[in-house]
């Protein structure tokens, strides 16, 4: 499944589209008054100006599974990467086969590079933006997740994350491609203590050869 595009508020534009282009160095394609949309390898990250916006996204882009230490080096003197804990800036997800470090946008919202070993997306190239690979998740709220993903799958013939115990609190649709991250509202988005809320989010999918528009 891959993510194509997301949507999502911005309280302060100039600023967001300060960080994207001039900090993680990423094209600016549309730029309107309102709206701001920015290419993240093979994926469109669009922002909507909302002055009143006060709440935080979490999203993830997938990056070479062999570039995460790059990536890292890449990241000083631009962000600050979150501490997971003491010293330690890497997750180990065992069970997904990835490992990721987190940091925040410009809006607070939870960022993430994420290298998952099982996609044969290697490279040679020294880590840069055009590393991005692709949006490859986004965190959706909703009061009962595993149900939301049944009826998900059975309106758009989408599957749950196989990798992932899916659960009423936390559920996982898509692949390692592509995923949407089903959380309950006030779960702390890890490795923070942010709890989640519920936000306006629009999701444009490709998944087996169909398009699929979804607003929560």
């Amino acid at each position: 499944m891959k993510l194509e595009q997301i949507q999502i508020q911005t309280s302060d534009i100039q600023k967001t589209i300060s960080f994207y282009q001039d900090i993680l160095e990423l094209s600016i394609i549309e730029k309107q008054l309102d709206s701001v949309t920015i290419q993240a390898g093979n994926s469109t990250l669009k922002f909507i100006a909302n002055t009143s916006f006060d709440s935080i996204y979490h999203f993830a882009f997938n990056i070479p599974e062999n570039k995460l230490n790059e990536a890292i080096e890449w990241c000083k003197n631009k962000i600050d990467l979150i501490f997971i804990e003491d010293q330690k800036i890497i997750t180990n997800f065992e069970n997904w086969n990835a490992n990721a470090v987190y940091f925040y946008d410009n809006n607070g919202n939870l960022l993430e590079f994420i290298a998952r070993h099982d996609l044969n997306n290697a490279q040679t190239e020294k880590f840069s933006s055009k590393s991005i690979l692709n949006i490859s998740e986004i965190g959706i709220v909703n009061e009962n997740p595993l149900a939301l993903g049944k009826e998900l799958i059975a309106k758009h013939n989408l599957e749950f994350f196989s990798k992932n115990d899916n659960s009423e609190v936390f559920a996982a649709l898509g692949d390692d491609e592509g995923l949407l991250i089903m959380v309950k509202p006030n779960r702390n988005w890890y490795p923070t203590k942010t709890p989640s809320e519920s936000n306006r989010t629009e999701v444009r999918i490709e998944n087996n050869g169909r398009k699929i528009e979804l607003k929560f």
